[in-house]
């Protein structure tokens, strides 16, 4: 149960993320390098998720 566990956090850090996203898109002035660094750490949090996912269902 401790992946499960682990797949919820990811999954809460990813909507965290998500909102942080956008709340500096719609921001005026936003910092372009801080939402693509946001979005490159979404992504890896999305690969570990699904990694973690298909070593759950083997």
């Amino acid at each position: 149960m401790a992946v499960q566990a682990h797949i919820a956090e990811l999954l809460e850090k990813h909507r965290q993320l998500d909102l942080e996203i956008e709340s500096e898109l719609q921001s005026p002035g936003s910092d372009t390098l801080h939402i693509s660094a946001l979005k490159r750490e979404k992504l890896r949090l999305k690969e570990e998720l699904e990694r973690l996912r298909s070593e759950t269902r083997h």
